[in-house]
């Protein structure tokens, strides 16, 4: 398989409306920007999107949100996006909001073909609601159900044309699970290199996980809140 994509039209071929969506990242931290990007350009609709956060108002999930091509959002934490906010209380959006040891414990059980399992997080609040209860260790637990999507998108800081991937830093949040849950997982990396480069001590995500990679072309790598002090 040929996993290098020429350009990231091709590499983002087959996404359609009505479609789920995994977006590796945490905050604004190894989102695959560029992708996002062309997700609006495609200007696919109806989506539900999978994503720690939901991006702010101009960048990230928040331009799919602005050109409300997202149906619904299943996160756990979307306290930085006004036009989010606006959506969610006028009923425009659907969101389903989880602790977000849940959400991604509920990706990386995607990934590993497991359906179900059960957790403390969220029992006795809304989260539970409706769930199978459960007693371990004379503790409540509630059933919580894997995760999976049509196509997962990672970002990654480095990747290899075997789909092999190298998280960096903060990056490490949300892409590795996601990038086992798609049934079609896209790579957007910053510096693609020949098979057999990566040390295979370093590789987060073995290339049987990657379907398509490519290399992205402008990282903006924005901070949602810039704090300094003064001397």
């Amino acid at each position: 398989m040929n996993k290098v994509q020429p350009n990231i039209q091709k590499a983002l071929e087959g996404i359609q409306n009505g479609m789920t969506l995994m977006i590796g990242g945490f905050g604004l931290c190894g989102i695959p920007e560029n992708a996002i990007k062309e997700l609006v350009k495609m200007g696919v609709k109806d989506l539900t999107c999978i994503s720690n956060n939901a991006g702010v108002d101009d960048y990230g999930l928040g331009l799919l949100l602005q050109a409300k091509q997202i149906k619904k959002m299943i996160s756990s934490y979307v306290g930085e996006n006004e036009e989010f906010e606006r959506q969610m209380l006028s009923g425009e959006l659907e969101v389903d909001l989880i602790p977000q040891g849940s959400l991604a414990e509920r990706c990386r059980a995607g990934g590993a073909g497991i359906p179900a399992f059960f957790t403390p997080a969220g029992y006795g609040t809304e989260v539970a609601v409706g769930k199978e209860v459960r007693i371990f260790n004379n503790k409540p637990h509630i059933l919580e159900q894997a995760l999976t999507a049509d196509f997962s998108i990672v970002k990654a800081w480095k990747g290899d044309t075997e789909g092999n991937l190298i998280y960096k830093a903060t990056a490490m949040n949300f892409n590795p699970m996601m990038a086992m849950a798609g049934k079609i997982t896209i790579a957007e990396v910053e510096e693609l290199v020949p098979a057999g480069t990566l040390d295979p001590n370093f590789i987060h995500t073995p290339g049987i996980f990657v379907q398509r990679v490519f290399q992205g072309e402008v990282f903006e790598k924005r901070i949602e809140q810039r704090t300094v002090r003064t001397r």
